[in-house]
């Protein structure tokens, strides 16, 4: 495994600035860049915000195939362990990410049980997570990991977190914790969404409730500005992109369409992320489901692949520069193009493009509805894939986290 710098800072992590930024540092542009990337260089997503489900079902997962994915909160390249892929290479330019993404693969290798793995990483108010951690994980991890979760954060032991819920911290979590707050600010307690029993009841909460909000003067205040987007990790080009979207440029409406799909489109029994959004948490046995990769059918198929995973401190292109041409078949980009400039889409594709063999499947999501790389690719790199329009769009509609204009799919011709 790679080694990473645990406690690495926006300023000392040389490769997550590269990648952020574009402006000079006291133009507007630049210190909207500069906020956004002193907040993305602690945790942001204990949790991914991509539906791995949606994932598989776009990459048609073989036991041959070796895919590449950007790591974020983990659960995605643990879901696709579920389907006993040949090797799955992990990347991601937060530190804070690659020491979750090992942990939670060393919960699944170490912890004695199923049970076990739902309490540490699914169960909040558990104060035995952390002396679970000392007495089976904490001697099988690599020392950079263990020196992270060991380490002090405001007095306390970074693995404590999971004596409380680790799904309230980070970026995103604060973000869904200081929405909470805004709600109950103006009378409505967004966690009474868990209470619904009905697409029906689900509906009526959205319509009576939380519809209402978006046309308050605060809220439209809120949101008509970049960094109050940050908690959920849009950048400011995504943004830009999003409030294209609306008449007026407010980003206000285009949250409450993706706000409506996430609450209205898919029962709370079948929708861990709506559970997440309006619960800050997992729902409790047998009101709700776990996340794939946490679903007892798949348990020992994924611990038993756990070694199937590299975890690499690198960015995508970095990786790839490094790996035989041919050599792998699933490409996982989340959202991460939405950030990047021309050159560096097209050093990213062509890397994909010289590694892909013949039928390999690049999938990822954007703010927008339209694909990222359209119009913006060399005609070298974009005539050897396929832009699987149709099955795309399905696939978009059935996405359960609803945070995203579009999901795509492309094809590596033969």
């Amino acid at each position: 495994m790679t080694e990473f710098a645990p406690d690495a800072g926006f300023r000392k992590n040389r490769k997550l600035k590269a990648a952020l930024l574009r402006h000079k540092a006291f133009s507007r542009e630049g210190l909207s860049e500069r906020l956004f990337g002193l907040l993305f260089s602690g945790l942001v997503y204990p949790q991914i915000w991509e539906d791995p489900d949606l994932d598989m079902q776009a990459m048609e997962l073989e036991p041959h195939h070796r895919i590449v994915t950007i790591g974020s909160g983990g659960c995605n390249m643990l879901a696709y362990l579920s389907q006993s892929p040949a090797s799955i290479d992990v990347v991601d330019l937060n530190p804070h990410h690659i020491a979750l993404n090992r942990l939670k693969l060393a919960a699944f290798r170490d912890l004695p049980g199923h049970a076990d793995l739902v309490r540490f990483l699914a169960t909040p108010r558990e104060t035995s997570n952390s002396r679970a951690f000392d007495q089976f994980l904490s001697n099988g991890l690599d020392a950079a990991t263990r020196t992270y979760w060991n380490g002090r954060r405001f007095g306390r032991r970074r693995i404590t977190v999971f004596d409380r819920n680790i799904y309230q911290t980070g970026l995103l979590g604060r973000f869904i914790g200081a929405a909470h707050l805004l709600g109950r600010l103006h009378g409505v307690d967004l966690t009474e969404m868990t209470k619904t029993r009905s697409l029906r009841e689900q509906r009526q909460f959205f319509d009576e409730r939380i519809a209402p909000l978006f046309e308050k003067p605060l809220v439209r205040w809120i949101t008509s500005r970049k960094s109050s987007l940050f908690g959920l990790g849009i950048p400011p080009q995504q943004y830009d992109e999003l409030a294209s979207l609306a008449a007026d440029h407010s980003i206000a409406p285009v949250l409450r369409h993706r706000l409506e799909k996430l609450a209205c489109h898919f029962p709370m029994r079948e929708n861990y992320f709506a559970w997440q959004a309006f619960g800050r948490r997992y729902a409790p046995e047998g009101e709700g489901p776990l996340p794939t990769y946490l679903k007892p059918e798949h348990y020992e198929a994924i611990r038993g692949n756990v070694d199937r995973v590299s975890v690499h401190h690198a960015s995508f292109t970095e990786l790839l520069a490094r790996e035989p041409a041919a050599s792998r078949d699933r490409y996982v980009l989340l959202d991460a193009q939405d950030w990047m400039t021309d050159e560096q889409l097209n050093d990213l594709w062509a890397e994909i493009s010289r590694t892909a063999r013949p039928g390999a499947r690049v999938i990822f999501r954007t703010a927008a509805e339209k694909s990222i790389i359209e119009g913006r690719l060399s005609p070298a790199i974009r005539d050897q894939w396929t832009y699987m329009e149709d099955r795309s769009r399905e696939l978009t509609v059935l996405d359960r986290s609803a945070i995203y204009g579009a999901f795509h799919i492309y094809g590596k011709n033969a």
